[in-house]
């Protein structure tokens, strides 16, 4: 079974300057993800630059086809060492996972990646070897479901050096505090969230130096199947209903019209749930072999929102804790962002008739945009979204 790679990450910038002197680029193809994490020299907009050369030149060169001495020999010759200190412009780390299981660890001076196996820490052995005069470590081995990767830069393991703490945050103080939180469920955005907040505490909230927290984990596939709204055409009703039904993993119905067409279809009842978690939000309801039954435009809407905050870099680990709250947006919203890794929708796209009058908006024109925008938080995220319309 061919594998999804999930990669979150969150920076911050060194207190008084504008950019961050690190970047990070993902970078996905038909069989692997590659993640490169670069340390620019210094801070501010040089550092940032250096940073931005170094990820998009590895990125680009490894993404066609060029091997990791071709990839540092350039950024050798382009990005020369700083003849007053004597170091390279640039440090980097790079993290290849292939969907068929093999992996590739590429390091040069950032801080060593983390591990975790089931919660526990694992060793990566690997080679040094000398590419264009400077020393890289390099590691090929194998991934497994549920393996998570930490990448981090230096900002991390000097938080609070000189302030809330004398030598800063170390390494095995970082390892405790990951293998603190560590859930199974846990997802890379929670880890990059948590981790960065704790730096920027350690701070005062006053960055001593650029940081940033990349987390990649390693996942079976899942697919989630969502059908939004009636067929124009009554007779497609079964054939869409059965597309629901016969699709693989789990399977959700937006919208009242919607559920009766299922209901139907199935001959399962529709148990409708009268508790208001949010007010904001209608109640869900139940049909057996459906793992989720919301309203339509409403609740589309708020997962929307939740979707945005969850992708926005300025969001916190509370808005990403409102996804656990039991109301039919924070459910779908969390089954999209932390569940799928497919997400196939199954469109309708006739008018409900109990919104055509019109002093309403144009509830058909607004279910389609509210998908288009959720497709393409999704495709961002590296999910594989399919929309099917009828």
């Amino acid at each position: 079974m061919s594998l999804f790679v999930e990669a979150s990450f969150e920076s911050l910038h060194k207190h008084n300057e504008e950019l961050c002197g690190d970047k990070v680029e993902i970078i996905r193809s038909s069989d692997s993800v590659i993640i490169v994490l670069a340390d620019g020299l210094g801070s501010g907009v040089k550092a940032n630059i250096l940073a931005t050369l170094t990820s998009k030149i590895i990125g680009t060169m490894l993404t066609n086809g060029a091997d990791i001495e071709e990839a540092v020999e350039t950024i050798a010759s382009t990005l020369p060492e700083c003849k007053e200190r004597g170091i390279a412009y640039s440090t980097f780390s790079i993290l290849q996972v292939f969907r068929s299981g093999e992996a590739y660890l590429v390091e040069f001076d950032n801080p060593a990646v983390f591990f975790m196996k089931k919660g526990n820490f694992c060793e990566i052995k690997s080679q040094t070897r000398k590419m264009s005069g400077k020393l890289i470590n390099e590691s090929r081995f194998k991934v497994s479901p549920e393996d998570l990767f930490i990448m981090i830069s230096d900002g991390v393991i000097h938080a609070g050096i000189g302030g809330t703490l004398n030598l800063g945050w170390q390494r095995e103080n970082v390892k405790e505090y990951l293998q603190r939180i560590y859930k199974p469920d846990i997802t890379p955005t929670n880890v990059a969230k948590l981790l960065l907040s704790v730096c920027d505490n350690l701070y005062m909230n006053k960055p001593g130096d650029d940081t940033t927290v990349v987390a990649v984990k390693v996942r079976n596939p899942l697919t989630v199947t969502i059908m939004v709204g009636p067929p124009v055409d009554h007779e497609k009703d079964s054939c869409v209903v059965q597309k629901l039904i016969a699709n693989e993993g789990k399977k959700v119905v937006c919208g009242g019209t919607t559920s009766h067409i299922v209901s139907r279809e199935l001959d399962k009842e529709i148990i409708t749930n009268f508790n208001y978690f949010n007010p904001s939000v209608p109640p869900t309801a139940e049909i057996e072999g459906i793992d989720l039954t919301t309203e339509g435009v409403l609740t589309l809407g708020k997962t929307l929102t939740h979707i945005k905050k969850y992708w926005s870099s300025e969001s916190t680990i509370q808005d990403i804790l409102k996804l656990n709250q039991s109301d039919g947006a924070s459910r779908l919203a969390k089954i999209l962002l932390e569940q799928s890794t497919i997400v196939h929708f199954l469109v309708g796209r006739a008018m409900n008739p109990a919104h055509q009058n019109p002093d309403l908006p144009l509830n058909l024109s607004i279910k389609l945009n509210l998908v288009e925008e959720i497709t393409k938080y999704l495709k961002r995220m590296g999910k594989e979204v399919i929309v099917e319309y009828f």
